[in-house]
């Protein structure tokens, strides 16, 4: 792609205009970059390990530049580093060819866009429908109903289980499973015995999601699960029936949310954090990594961090650790008098 072409996508201002048609390839680090590829520098230090690279073009701001040769192509940014993203999605060679693998099973009720591509083994049952640009992987299956929105990428080895939605844009790793039934039961006090509870509702992943490998979400019991616009999760992560992840939420690997609970827009969740069922996370909290959250709590404050189990706000964890710490010493050089020392 010619740089010009490139700085139009990022909405960037490319200086010297004379390197508009200079070719560029991708995004690469200092030390692995050519002619062919970009790279980014936020302050005066890596700008200098920029400077001293091989890089076609260098994505940095205006003040910064003022340092830079004019005869270096620079894509002048606010944001260099979120640039330096962009750009890598924008060069970024299509993972396959538009194409139906002849070993794929694909339904003849399926509805699909233009520039598909099915890998080989890959199952698509009857009244799919996918979108422009939709890349599913080998050994996929794409459950009766479901609806993936345009460019959607899913990776070899997920299962979309029958009227799952997917927004436009939204990557699925390996192995993740969505819309399968939620963890619910019902016990016959007279036996003992458990029941299931109906699981018939749906699941919408909305536009630009991302689902790391080996996550698994469960459809709503009777109504739906929702994970909203921009949700990034990481690997090994769950998300029981009807949750709802507001928008920009990021959760870390080994995560489990149980049931009906709720994450507030743009909140953080880092691993191995717990959170029971009916919990309402507020919007921008973020909640330290092996946090406990249990059932029927709300936790709010806009970058508030909470910490421990059961969680409680940062501040609140560390003096009662640090008061805990003391008390174990005094404890451990408490001396023994009288009956204790054996007198």
């Amino acid at each position: 792609m010619p740089l010009r072409l490139l700085a139009r996508s990022l909405s960037c201002t490319l200086r010297p205009v004379s390197a508009g048609e200079q070719p560029v390839r991708g995004v690469a680090s200092h030390g692995g970059a050519d002619l062919t590829t970009v790279v980014f520098a936020e302050d005066a230090r890596t700008l200098q390990s920029a400077l001293l690279s091989s890089a076609g073009a260098i994505l940095t701001t205006a003040a910064l530049a003022e340092t830079v040769p004019e005869n270096r192509p620079v894509l002048l940014t606010d944001q260099p580093k979120l640039a330096f993203a962009r750009a890598a999605r924008v060069l970024r060679p299509a993972l396959s060819q538009p194409d139906i693998h002849p070993l794929a099973s694909v339904a003849p009720g399926t509805t699909i866009g233009d520039i598909v591509s099915i890998g080989p083994f890959a199952v698509v049952e009857d009244g799919v429908v996918l979108g422009p640009g939709v890349q599913i992987g080998a050994g996929a299956v794409i459950g009766r109903g479901c609806d993936l929105g345009a460019g959607c990428v899913v990776y070899p080895r997920v299962v979309l289980y029958p009227g799952v939605t997917l927004g436009r844009r939204v990557v699925v790793h390996a192995g993740a499973v969505l819309g399968s039934d939620g963890f619910g039961y019902v016990r016959d006090r007279a036996t003992g015995a458990y029941e299931q509870f109906p699981q018939q509702g749906t699941l919408l992943i909305e536009d630009d999601v991302e689902i790391g490998a080996n996550t698994t979400i469960d459809r709503g019991a009777l109504e739906q699960t929702r994970i909203r616009r921009g949700v990034k999760l990481d690997n090994l992560v769950h998300v029981g029936h009807n949750v709802e992840v507001g928008e920009d939420v990021v959760i870390a690997a080994q995560t489990g949310i149980s049931g009906s609970s709720t994450l507030g827009k743009g909140a953080v969740v880092a691993g191995q954090v717990g959170i029971a069922d009916h919990v309402t996370i507020g919007e921008g909290a973020i909640l330290g990594a092996q946090c406990g959250i249990p059932s029927n709590k709300q936790l709010n404050g806009p970058g508030m961090l909470f910490w421990g189990t059961p969680a409680r706000p940062i501040q609140q964890y560390l003096k009662e650790l640090a008061t805990l710490a003391r008390l174990t010493r005094r404890t451990r050089t408490k001396q023994p008098t009288g009956r204790e020392a054996g007198e």
